[in-house]
């Protein structure tokens, strides 16, 4: 059973299909092992699951994460710290693989693992007030979790470099212009814009919705002859898929 991550399901006619990935470890939704595997089980049980369409990423309404458990990674020894460093990865590329589409609603602070978290989402939303960096430099590290390339992909080399050498704080209006979010709404409203936000898909084609975020992650992921052949397959499988459902369309949607 979970500690510190739960899997809470919408059970409500109007938002059924809703799910969130709660992280629940105060005071700061601080990462160890444990959490980590937490995440990593929470991501797989959704994208299992049937009854659940769309995930809401969330810390609660105080804050998402400041990263990293300090105190317990100063405690471990080069082969303790390298399992984690293999425990994380496999949690953030959990996030990043449910096939469903992810929102991370950002409260408080989203900081070095943290940020990675949000980051592995298909989109974010933060609250105006809220602070954001990529901060291992300041321990001494660097990001984890496949944390620099993602930051690389969203800012670009030189904007990902400046903040990872200098791992300073950054508020949610530059967050916003570097396309690290793409909301910026009231610290009250992050939760209910994430919503919004996944009510949209609630009643899209989970078949297609899951081919669809695979090809685009396979654009970041894939040699290009491997994301053509990939794309083909996942195009026809889908096709095949709506075609027994009797959900074929036209090309242009009729």
């Amino acid at each position: 059973m979970s500690e510190f991550v739960h899997v809470v399901v919408s059970d409500g006619t109007q938002d059924a299909g809703l799910a969130m990935l709660l992280l629940s470890r105060p005071p700061t939704n601080a990462m160890t092992r444990q959490v980590y595997r937490e995440i990593a089980a929470a991501a797989a049980e959704l994208g299992r699951r049937d009854d659940v369409a769309v995930v809401i990423l969330f810390g609660g309404h105080e804050i998402f994460s400041a990263g990293d458990d300090m105190p317990e990674l100063r405690t471990l020894t080069p082969a303790e710290a390298d399992t984690a460093a293999r425990v994380r990865r496999e949690a953030i590329d959990a996030v990043a693989a449910i096939p469903k589409p992810t929102v991370a609603a950002i409260t408080g602070y989203a900081l070095g693992a943290g940020l990675t978290l949000a980051l592995a989402a298909d989109w974010r939303v933060s609250g105006d007030n809220v602070k954001f960096g990529a901060t291992e430099i300041l321990a001494g590290l660097i990001p984890g979790g496949g944390g620099m390339a993602r930051l690389t992909q969203v800012a670009g080399p030189s904007r990902a470099k400046e903040l990872v050498f200098s791992g300073r704080f950054f508020d949610a209006e530059e967050a916003l212009t570097l396309g690290l979010i793409d909301d910026m709404v009231a610290p009250d409203d992050v939760y209910d814009a994430a919503a919004q936000w996944a009510r949209r898909f609630l009643d899209g084609p989970a078949y297609a919705l899951a081919a669809a975020k695979a090809g685009i992650n396979d654009v970041l992921e894939l040699a290009p002859d491997e994301r053509l052949a990939a794309e083909s397959r996942r195009y026809v499988e889908v096709f095949a898929a709506g075609h027994g459902a009797g959900q074929h369309r036209t090309g242009d949607g009729r």
